[in-house]
This record gives C-alpha cells, sequence and structure tokens, in this order.
C-alpha cells in the first residue's frame, strides 16, 4: 500500500535544526536576512549604508544617524529572550502535528511559563495575519461550527452562552482534495456579519460557496460570490453529505486537536489558536520550509505589545 507522500515527508530533524539555528549568531544573521533581503534599509530614510554599534547590537544609519536594532518594528520587539529562544518555540510550533501548549512549551524551551505564553500568542499572531491576507479561491466548503459546550441549567443549542461560534471553511480543487482553510471566529451568525467575513476572506472574482441552508449565509451571496445553499436537515445524514466532506473533517480534526493539546482556551483568544492549527494546515506540502516561512513572516510583522497581546482578538 502506497504511503501518503505528505503524511510521511520528513520534515525538519532536531539534528538538522541545530545544525542550521543552533547558535546565537547563526540566529541573528538568518533573522537579518529574513527582515533586509536586500542589505539593510534605514527605517526612516531608506538609506542603505550603516554601522554598527557592538556596545549596544545596534544598527545606526550613516545618512540620518537613526539607531535601530534587529527586532524593532517586528513581532519581536523588546523581547528579552535570544533568538535561539524564538527559533526552537518557531520549530516546535510547525513540526508538531497537533500543536504545543505554552506549559509545555516553556518546559521545552526552559523559560516562565509567561515568556512562554507571549512568545506563543506573537507567533499565533503572525500565523493569523499572515493567512488573513490570503483569501480562498476557487471551491469553498462552508459550515456553522461552535467551540464550547453547554453549561448546565443555562441555554441549550446555538443559543448557549458557553457555544462560541466560529466560520469553517475549506478550498478544494477538482478532485475534492483540500487545499487550504480558514476558521474563523465570529460573534455571531448574523447575515452581515457572513457578509463581511466573505468580503475579506474569499477571493474577489474566483470563488464559488457551497453550505447548508442557514439563512446567515445568504451574506455571501451579498458579498458578490456565488453561492448554493444544500439543506441538510441536520443529524448524522448531513455529515455524510459528499458536499460538506472536507469541511465537516476539518471541524472534527480541530476541534480534537485542541482538546488534545491544551487544559482549556480563553474564548478571547479562540481565533489565534484556529489560525496556528490552519498555518500548519494550509502548509503541509512542505513541512521543512514551515520554519523558515514562520521567521520570515515574524520580521515582517508589527510589534504587539503584551497590553494588547492580553485582550481579546479581533474576531474575523
Amino acid at each position: 500500500m502506497a504511503k501518503n507522500k505528505i503524511q510521511f515527508q520528513k520534515g525538519m530533524s532536531l539534528v538538522e535544526f541545530f545544525q542550521q539555528y543552533g547558535q546565537e549568531e547563526q540566529c541573528r544573521d538568518q533573522f537579518f536576512k529574513w527582515r533586509w533581503a536586500n542589505g539593510f534599509e534605514c527605517p526612516l530614510c531608506c538609506c542603505r549604508e550603516y554601522c554598527i554599534l557592538k556596545t549596544r547590537e545596534l544598527y545606526q544609519c550613516n545618512r540620518c544617524r537613526h539607531q535601530t536594532s534587529l527586532t524593532s518594528g517586528t513581532i519581536l520587539e523588546a523581547s528579552k529572550l535570544p533568538f535561539t529562544i524564538w527559533f526552537l518555540g518557531m520549530f516546535l510550533m510547525t513540526q508538531t502535528r497537533n500543536g504545543i501548549s505554552a506549559l509545555e512549551l516553556s518546559r521545552q524551551l526552559g523559560i516562565s511559563y509567561n515568556a512562554s505564553w507571549r512568545l506563543k500568542h506573537k507567533l499565533m499572531q503572525v500565523m493569523k495575519e499572515r493567512d488573513d491576507s490570503r483569501p480562498l479561491q476557487g471551491h469553498v466548503q462552508m459550515d456553522d461550527a461552535y467551540w464550547g459546550g453547554e453549561k448546565h441549567g443555562g441555554k441549550r443549542g446555538r443559543g448557549s452562552e458557553n457555544k462560541h461560534p466560529f466560520v469553517a471553511a475549506v478550498q478544494t480543487n477538482e478532485d475534492n482534495h483540500p487545499l487550504y482553510m480558514r476558521f474563523s471566529m465570529v460573534t455571531s451568525f448574523r447575515k452581515k456579519e457572513l457578509e463581511f467575513w466573505a468580503r475579506k476572506h474569499l477571493g474577489s472574482d474566483t470563488c464559488c460557496v457551497v453550505s447548508d441552508g442557514l439563512g446567515a449565509f445568504t451574506g455571501i451571496a451579498d458579498a458578490g460570490h456565488p453561492h448554493t445553499a444544500v439543506v441538510t436537515g441536520g443529524g448524522h445524514e448531513s455529515m455524510d453529505n459528499e458536499l460538506f466532506t472536507w469541511v465537516n473533517t476539518m471541524i472534527g480534526n480541530v476541534k480534537n486537536s485542541l482538546k488534545g493539546s491544551y487544559h482549556s482556551i480563553n474564548p478571547k483568544h479562540l481565533p489565534r489558536y484556529l489560525a496556528e492549527y490552519c498555518y500548519r494546515f494550509n502548509r503541509r506540502f512542505d513541512l521543512k520550509a514551515m520554519v523558515s516561512r514562520l521567521g520570515y513572516m515574524a520580521a515582517r510583522t508589527c510589534p504587539m505589545p503584551a497590553r494588547l497581546l492580553k485582550r481579546a482578538e479581533v474576531q474575523w
């Protein structure tokens, strides 16, 4: 029986990782190349001539004398952690199938839980912003989903205060194989909110969406995308509908992954956890390159101070 090439790809081993990024100087040099691929460029005047202040590890522009650090203006800004810790964190978050909790990350990296929580959430923010900038194209299966269960004595069904809604969307190819996915938390399933979601996450002219008969999904058509609503009737029969095979499969996989990897998830940060899973899935075709791809985007993602990191994430 032939092995699945994607599942059985080698990825990046620990040996390979430490050969490439085992020393602080190696990591600094690589991060410099990710941030300034064509050489240093002053963030104020764009001059390329500079000198290095060795006592403070700052880059000083020869024209305007502006001083900048290697991490300033990036998601790593103001971090006191060495580059080796950041790079190892990227490795652990991308080379595992189901993710790694902040607690386990703190044990593996040898840092405090608070430091590992900040590192993890900053890197998840990088993942989220990157995928949010790439809309889905072609044929897309969509469904409504919820994180959390009903509280004892509370409301039941969709109105439960412990259920947090999110949109599940999976792009498939002509052979009905999954290519990319986007799971986004929403405040509720209302027509206007789904319209806003579609304008942000679906390609302008190339998307054809199929969903169940939930009325809110008519917002997809209002956003200008061809939309087919299929009344499934709910229950197990709707789960077996081939039109929704992959979106139903991915909803189950995501829920199992999050429940298995994390003791609990604060609902206000659910968008980042969903984005983390989507990011790994969307880049599963080249597991080995995922570390460098995440590092490249980390060097191009704006800073996020702790006060913003702890606030509720933007829904969609």
